[in-house]
Parts: structure tokens; C-alpha cells; sequence
């Protein structure tokens, strides 16, 4: 455990060192969730069958978006080393399976931690606040943070089954349809029948209704913590294996 632990945080190191070199790339990353929140906010709006301040909803909901989105850095990261043979070298060493994994998982974590605090300082500045206590409070980052995990290790299988970068592009299209079909910027109630109840089943709707709840705004229902859990753990279940397993038969 010593040694997975050294080799991870050692490949997190050289992700962080990243950061660095490509300023640029972090300042979008950042600056993008923002001005999908002021976009929809304030210029496409929305909120049918919302009751209440329009901007209390929305902005849960964005987090969660947000936590979904934006893997198409980490797709590209990984694929770039495939392709460069980085990884191919990182297999030759003495070196616990999968830290290159969880290195480049943990240093997005950091990113998309960084991006979450960017984000709700956004909403204190248009007025948004969170009412449910400091307790619930961290529990909603909590959450956020744990779908950001799930889906980021989606992101790591899929481009290790891509392989190249230029298939990066096909794959995020997939994201895409998880997001919007889900309650960020509407109702589930306020849509047609089949349609609600895709986005209810949606793991990103359980996510957003539950932090809605402990943020104590519109929308939110009690009960939906546990689905919230529930979801990003069983893919998390499914995909990291998967993973993993697939970073070890690369070379094979």
C-alpha cells in the first residue's frame, strides 16, 4: 500500500506539474462553467415549472453539470500518452498497476475541486446562498465531489478504449446527452411524461435534487442522498475495474 500510494502521488505530481506549462488550459477550464452559469441565467433563462427565485435552482444544478462535464481534459491527457508511448514507459518501470490511473484521477480532483469553489463564489456574487447549515452544506460539495470522481473514471475508460486523441471528440458527444437530459435547468414535472422520467433516472438529477435539498433552495427533495450515494458508487464499481484492467493489457 506504501508503494501504490508513493507511485500515485508521484504521477499526481507530474499532472500538477502540468498546470504550469498549460496556464491556459486551466483558466478555460475554470472560466467555462461560469459562463454556462451567466448564459443560462441570464441570457437563454429556463426554469419552467420552478417555484421560486430561478437563480437558487439553477445554480445546484450547474455545479452538478459542471462536475459532469469537462472530462474531455482528461480524455486527451490520457490518450495523448498512449499515443506518445509515455504510458508504454511508465509500464516498463517498477511500478504499482494502475497509479498512472489514480495520479491523473487525483489531480483532476484538484482541478474540479478548484472549479467548484470558482463557481459558488459565482453564485454569492449574483446573490445565490446556501440555507440548510454548514453541515449540509459540505455534504452537497461532498456529493458533487463524488460524481466528479465516477464520471472521471468513466472518462479514463473510455479513452483508454479510444486510444488516440482525435477519437476524443466522438466519445465526449456521449456526455453531453447525460447532462442536458437532466433536471439543471428544468423540472422533470414540466416535461413530457417519457421525458421526466429519463431525467429523474438520471444519476446527475439524483445529484442535483439532493444538493439542492441540503442547500435548502427550490427543487430539492428529501431523500435523494442515498441515490446520490448510490449512483456514482456502482459506477465507480463498474468502471474503475475496468479501468484498471484495461491500462494492464495494453501492452499484452
Amino acid at each position: 500500500m506504501t508503494y501504490a500510494l508513493a507511485d500515485s502521488w508521484t504521477m499526481t505530481r507530474r499532472e500538477l506539474a502540468r498546470w504550469a506549462r498549460q496556464p491556459i488550459a486551466v483558466v478555460v477550464n475554470l472560466v467555462f462553467p461560469v459562463m454556462m452559469l451567466l448564459m443560462f441565467g441570464y441570457l437563454v433563462g429556463g426554469g419552467r415549472g420552478v417555484s421560486g427565485d430561478y437563480v437558487d435552482y439553477l445554480i445546484p444544478g450547474m455545479l452538478a453539470l459542471t462536475m459532469a462535464f469537462g472530462l474531455e481534459g482528461t480524455m486527451v491527457a490520457v490518450t495523448r500518452d498512449l499515443d506518445k508511448g509515455v504510458v508504454d514507459r511508465f509500464r516498463s518501470l517498477p511500478m504499482t498497476n494502475g497509479a498512472v490511473l489514480v495520479g491523473r484521477s487525483a489531480a483532476d480532483m484538484l482541478q474540479s475541486a478548484l472549479g467548484l469553489a470558482v463557481l459558488i463564489a459565482v453564485g454569492y456574487t449574483l446573490g445565490w446562498r446556501a440555507h440548510g447549515g454548514p453541515g449540509a452544506f459540505l455534504g452537497a460539495v461532498g456529493l458533487l465531489l463524488l460524481l466528479r470522481f465516477a464520471m472521471l473514471w468513466i472518462g479514463i475508460f473510455l479513452a483508454l478504449v479510444a486510444g488516440k486523441p482525435e477519437l476524443v471528440q466522438a466519445v465526449q458527444i456521449l456526455v453531453w446527452p447525460v447532462g442536458f437530459l437532466s433536471n439543471a435547468f428544468a423540472t422533470p414535472q414540466a416535461m413530457p411524461g417519457w421525458l421526466g422520467t429519463v431525467v429523474q433516472w438520471n444519476p446527475m438529477s439524483q445529484t442535483a435534487t439532493a444538493v439542492r435539498d441540503l442547500f435548502g433552495g427550490p427543487g430539492g427533495e428529501s431523500g435523494h442522498v442515498w441515490a446520490a450515494i448510490a449512483w456514482p458508487l456502482a459506477l465507480l464499481a463498474v468502471f474503475s475495474p475496468l479501468a484498471v484492467g484495461r491500462f494492464a493489457r495494453l501492452s499484452r
